[in-house]
């Protein structure tokens, strides 16, 4: 239990960071889901939008920048040559950063924002 408190302050931290980050370099569209009782992928999820691929990759590098400031070493980043959608992806937070076109058409935040614990669960034989 005493673990599980630390990884959460942890991941309430690294989001302040985060969030911050993506407020300063102007990225739009932020939203941050609660991934608990969800997944345990991470804590969170924040999907962010950038005006264009250069802009995405740019915040990209200043998140990353960010995180390994805090001593984070275990990050992961996919897609920053294309700049379509790029992610991010460490233990506490995973960061979806799409061009508006790329994000309205995968519409992440919708999905990982319906409730899971009101579902149905299906067995298959």
């Amino acid at each position: 239990m005493v673990n599980e408190t630390v990884n959460l302050q942890r991941a309430r931290a690294l989001l302040d960071i985060i969030q911050s980050t993506l407020d300063n370099n102007k990225a739009f569209d932020v939203v941050t889901v609660n991934l608990d009782g969800k997944t345990d992928i991470a804590y969170y999820m924040v999907v962010a939008s950038g005006m264009s691929s250069r802009h995405v990759g740019a915040l990209a590098e200043k998140l990353a920048e960010a995180v390994r400031k805090t001593g984070l070493s275990e990050i992961s980043i996919e897609g920053l040559p294309e700049g379509d959608w790029v992610v991010m992806d460490n233990p506490y937070v995973v960061v979806h950063l799409f061009r508006p076109e790329a994000r309205e058409y995968y519409n992440l935040e919708k999905m990982w924002q319906a409730d899971f614990s009101e579902a149905q669960h299906v067995a298959y034989v």
